[in-house]
């Protein structure tokens, strides 16, 4: 993935004229969720594509070094060889799109991917993860340090304070400090939408994020009451959209939270489709956080391949 997103310089003038039209997101947040998703091959053909695009993510108290071993090697080995095979896409190097831990684990992770013989970048929340209310000093240090230790990607978290109580200057200043500090590290920006208070909040605050030179935006840590969803997700997609028209930067964009179900990231899929279009359908700029999900996919997998659902021992790496 390579880096797209240097930031311009920060527009309040384009700030200050947002006003999100909530009932309309609404209206088209229910639109996506009432559609039937796609059926029989065509599912089993976008189940595959949506294991390219997760982010595996383990972000527990209690990670060891072999639990993120395991991690890596799912990343590597995401669906079952015999499946793949039936499904012809064995020889295909189907792999996740990148390990997601945090800053300590991350030699951790660069180690197993290494011992594998296996490429996937490692990322690593970072800057007071997840409430991001630590000095910026610690935060700016903790960007460093995953970087040194091998992550090639950085998921930090903004200060909310500065959204709520509307700081632009000073929210683009933090993440223009943490775009340095990732060097040629990839950002993505975590905004923690369930914490802003408002769609507008939503909308200004994925602006600024892209003015200070994001490579993606993020609804949310995972660890919030309200994680990702579908009228957050139209207000950021319509944000990286205007972007784009606005000065040609392509920025990615990562729901994360709560998408636990095959059925669910299917949605993801086609509302990213729909918004932005199948150029944004890469793993360069779509990703999904997610650490239960891919169970989920091999299972709708394993019943395309034989008829009948998993047990338990069928998929004992799930």
């Amino acid at each position: 993935m390579s880096a797209r997103n240097r930031g311009t310089e920060l527009d309040l003038s384009w700030i200050s004229k947002i006003q999100v039209n909530q009932p309309a997101v609404l209206r088209r947040a229910e639109q996506i969720q009432a559609r039937r998703t796609v059926k029989k091959e065509w599912q089993a053909a976008w189940l595959l594509k949506a294991v390219t695009f997760i982010d595996l993510t383990t972000l527990s108290g209690d990670d060891t070094s072999s639990s993120i071993q395991r991690l890596c090697y799912k990343a590597k080995y995401p669906i079952r060889e015999d499946l793949l095979k039936s499904l012809n896409m064995h020889d295909k190097g189907l792999t996740t799109a990148a390990v997601c831990v945090y800053p300590a684990r991350v030699c951790d992770a660069v180690k197993a991917l290494k011992a594998s013989g296996c490429t996937i970048p490692v990322a690593s929340v970072a800057t007071g993860f997840p409430s991001g209310q630590t000095h910026l000093k610690t935060r700016l240090e903790e960007i460093r340090l995953a970087v040194e230790d091998g992550a090639t990607e950085i998921d930090v978290v903004i200060n909310r304070t500065l959204v709520l109580t509307g700081q632009w200057e000073a929210l683009y200043d933090e993440i223009r400090q943490f775009r340095k500090a990732c060097g040629e590290a990839h950002l993505k920006t975590i905004l923690a939408t369930g914490e802003l208070g408002s769609l507008t909040n939503v909308y200004k605050a994925s602006m600024i994020a892209m003015m200070a030179g994001s490579d993606f935006i993020k609804t949310s840590t995972g660890k919030e009451t309200v994680n990702a969803t579908f009228p957050v997700a139209i207000v950021m997609l319509r944000a990286i959209r205007d972007f784009f028209w606005k000065t040609g930067n392509k920025v990615g964009f990562k729901p994360a939270g709560g998408i636990r179900s095959a059925k669910d990231s299917l949605a993801w899929l086609s509302l990213v489709k729909e918004e932005l279009g199948d150029e944004w359908l890469t793993p360069e700029l779509f990703r999904i956080g997610a650490s239960t999900l891919l169970s989920d996919i091999e299972r709708q997998i394993y019943h395309h391949v034989t008829g009948r659902y998993a047990a338990y021992h069928d998929l004992p790496m799930s």
